[in-house]
């Protein structure tokens, strides 16, 4: 059966599409690969997302946003198509790889979501990768806060006046098996009050994934997703009017306009192995294989 994948690293203004071709390129290859020699959906999106996390050309992880209190915060989440199970975490700091922890919550307990330090603690107590704070924190987002600070104003990292890099990261794909999975991850805002959480690790708005109809993963402004629980109205778009993903995709984004005037994008992967992205920004990062076919939408 065919394979499908889209990862995104944000929608917005871009600046220089070109500096993150090669990063986009070689993480949709490494997951195409790991799906093309049988790997599930679950696994290629948790390894793509980490990847992304791993990279300061993003904001999630290492070059996560800062917050207000100088602080890099993330939050992630991970939805598996087969039996809708999900984990998702916000507010935990150190934690290397986010959407690791997100997947431990989901796997090792009964929970859906855990925040701050109890996520924390039960990351340490299953070997989950912690660093040190001057690991996230990069000069370009020191630059960029002490800019937001300057105009007090709380920013999309990719809002047409931000220098620096893109916002939230996220993976969608379908395996060989014809199961899906999502996972969403970000360091949130510039300049965020401390304790605030986007749709990034709200499942339903920021990612989703459900063998009956798509995966999903969000980018934008957070608290316009979570108010029209956009990535489940994508899914609703696909299971009940029979949508491809990439009408799903425009229909979902015009409802975020319609609905109230939303700013961002998001990738769909369908049941069918159809692809689509849409955003409602100049620009978005993406990049998409199918069984072996790449493409690279930095523009």
């Amino acid at each position: 059966m065919s394979y499908s994948l889209m990862i995104h690293g944000g929608a917005g203004a871009i600046r220089a599409p070109e500096r993150y071709e090669a990063s986009l390129r070689h993480i949709v290859e490494t997951g195409a690969r790991m799906l093309a020699d049988g790997a599930n959906a679950l696994d290629a999106v948790t390894r793509c997302v980490a990847l992304l996390e791993d990279d300061p050309l993003f904001n999630a992880g290492r070059g996560a946003a800062l917050n207000a209190d100088d602080a890099a915060f993330c939050d992630a989440s991970i939805m598996d198509g087969r039996d809708l199970s999900a984990g998702a975490v916000a507010g935990v700091r150190g934690v290397r790889n986010p959407v690791t922890l997100a997947r431990l919550v989901m796997e090792k307990t009964p929970h859906v979501f855990m925040i701050g330090a109890g996520a924390e603690q039960l990351g340490a107590a299953h070997g989950i990768a912690f660093e040190e704070e001057s690991y996230f924190v990069t000069p370009e987002r020191v630059a960029q806060l002490a800019r937001a600070k300057a105009r007090d104003e709380t920013s999309l990292d990719h809002a047409p006046n931000a220098h620096g890099k893109l916002g939230t990261v996220g993976a969608a794909a379908r395996d060989r098996a014809g199961d899906l999975a999502a996972a969403t991850s970000t360091g949130g805002l510039v300049n965020q009050m401390s304790g605030r959480v986007g749709d990034s690790p709200v499942i339903g708005a920021g990612v989703f994934a459900d063998n009956a109809s798509c995966a999903v993963s969000c980018t934008g402004v957070g608290e316009q997703f979570l108010r029209t629980s956009l990535a489940r109205m994508t899914a609703v778009f696909v299971e009940t009017r029979h949508m491809p993903a990439d009408a799903a995709a425009k229909a979902a984004i015009a409802y975020l306009q319609r609905k109230v005037n939303g700013s961002g994008g998001l990738i769909v992967v369908d049941r069918d192995a159809r692809l689509g992205a849409a955003y409602s920004t100049p620009g978005m990062l993406f990049a998409s294989a199918s069984d072996g076919a790449i493409r690279i939408g930095a523009a």
